[in-house]
């Protein structure tokens, strides 16, 4: 099985698990999202143990042993995405199964289980529509001051939405036209929506432009720009005289 097989097949199962989980049980809220966390995790983990050993593991629901510094290729997780929307049953929340190479996002598969779609950085459709309205998905509650000034100088249209993944999956679907956050994020919450993303066409950065690095001794990674290359540079040089 190649990686990106391996990618997509690990984020559809660990989707189609959590529904199950969803519809079968009798937990919401908070108590759902900490059951389906550790449940996918658990599934996650043992399958790319079982089917990647030699490789190293990142993920938000493990205790991370840096024993993957040492390692080229590091499989960096999420196995829900937005588990306040996975709590709630909205579908803006996302499965995030990636391959980091030497630093570099280069396998994604982005999980929308309740939209029945997974994207995949290794068939990749056609890259999205840029509207001549601009579309900018932020934050439900709490849209970072550098995306809103963004739009207030793009005249571009806010989205509310829910997990980064499903924002990031947004401007590749054609849904949005860039994502641009600044709230704080981890490396397994961007890593797979870059590889995806990138693959794709669209510009991937930090919002001072310097590129995305991963597998770092330091998991923080707090920024993030999405968007056509084409509207790159302005944007960019909109967040920088801020």
């Amino acid at each position: 099985m190649t990686d990106g097989d391996l990618a997509c097949k690990l984020a559809e199962d660990a989707g189609r698990m959590l529904v199950r989980l969803r519809e079968d049980s009798r937990l919401t809220g908070k108590k759902l999202g900490k059951a389906g966390d550790e449940t996918a995790n658990e599934m996650l983990v043992a399958a790319l143990r079982e089917a990647r050993p030699d490789d190293g593991l990142l993920s938000e629901e493990s205790k991370d042993t840096k024993d993957r510094l040492t390692q080229d290729r590091v499989w960096i997780i999420d196995p829900v995405d937005g588990t306040r929307e996975y709590g709630e049953a909205r579908s803006d929340w996302a499965v995030h199964v990636a391959l980091a190479v030497r630093g570099q996002a280069v396998t994604g598969a982005v999980s929308l289980p309740d939209l029945g779609v997974t994207l995949r950085s290794d068939r990749p459709g056609t890259e999205p529509i840029r509207q001549d309205r601009l579309r900018m998905v932020v934050s439900r509650s709490r849209p970072a001051k550098e995306a809103l000034h963004v739009a207030k100088k793009l005249d571009a249209e806010l989205i509310p939405m829910g997990s980064a993944g499903a924002k990031s999956m947004a401007v590749v679907r054609g849904e949005a036209d860039i994502y641009l956050h600044s709230g704080g994020q981890y490396e397994w919450d961007n890593c797979a929506p870059v590889a995806v993303a990138q693959a794709h066409g669209l510009h991937c950065s930090r919002i001072d432009g310097a590129p995305l690095i991963y597998n770092q001794s330091e998991t923080w990674l707090p920024d993030l720009l999405i968007c056509h290359k084409e509207d790159a540079a302005q944007i960019l040089a909109i967040v920088a005289a801020l």
